[in-house]
């Protein structure tokens, strides 16, 4: 065998033996690249101003009292609907004889001003409650909608007609308006002289549905 024969078969044992040795590893170039990611939520943050929606002392069968009061959305996340949730709680005076104070208590109507399309104007067609007793909303826990509008048409040429979409905007508002009556319903109603009720509403902000980001 000649020489460079020899030479040739040698190389070639030593470069099997280094594959064999490096466990058939092979060198290359290679670059990296770190990325930081972050997922940040939103927030709902539904305010209520004034802090009350009424406060009234010395009522009697027959008076009519309405109230103003605005919704906000301060927070980052967009609002679908608000439930308003309804409870309250009675204390008689001396001459209590039965009944329940919230049976006499009307809510005439709750217009959301913004979602009416009328403006100002209290009456509308986008009326949230319509005539039902504080007794009633009670018992249908998590009615109404107070930033619905069903109504809501968007015309090209018209634009945005019987008031704004339903639902409330990350910094938006909207201005209601309710009416309370306490009912004359020309009975003995004497078993409710000197009774105090307090009312709790909840109300309860909803996201919007999850969209692509």
């Amino acid at each position: 065998m000649s020489l460079k024969k020899k030479l040739g078969l040698g190389v070639a044992s030593a470069a099997l033996g280094l594959a064999l040795i490096g466990g058939g590893t092979y060198a290359y170039f290679s670059d990296t690249v770190a990325t930081t990611n972050t997922f940040a939520s939103g927030t709902l943050d539904l305010s209520i101003n004034p802090e009350y929606v009424i406060r009234a002392e010395n009522i009697k069968p027959g008076d009519i009292m309405p109230r103003a009061f605005e919704l906000s959305n301060d927070g980052t996340l967009d609002i679908s609907r608000v439930d308003i949730h309804t409870d309250y709680t009675v204390e008689y005076g001396d001459k209590y004889t039965g009944g329940d104070l919230g049976e006499h208590i009307l809510v005439h109507f709750m217009t959301n001003v913004d979602k009416n399309g009328l403006g100002n104007i209290v009456v509308g067609p986008n009326n949230v409650i319509t005539t039902t007793t504080l007794a009633e909303l009670k018992a249908a826990d998590g009615l109404p909608d107070a930033v619905a509008n069903d109504l809501y048409v968007n015309l090209p040429w018209l634009g945005e007609v019987n008031g704004e979409r339903g639902g409330l905007a990350a910094g938006d508002s909207d201005d209601l308006i309710v009416v309370f009556e306490f009912v004359d319903n020309t009975e003995d109603q004497n078993t409710f002289q000197d009774a105090e009720l307090t009312l709790f509403w909840n109300f309860e902000a909803h996201q919007t549905a999850g969209t692509i980001k």
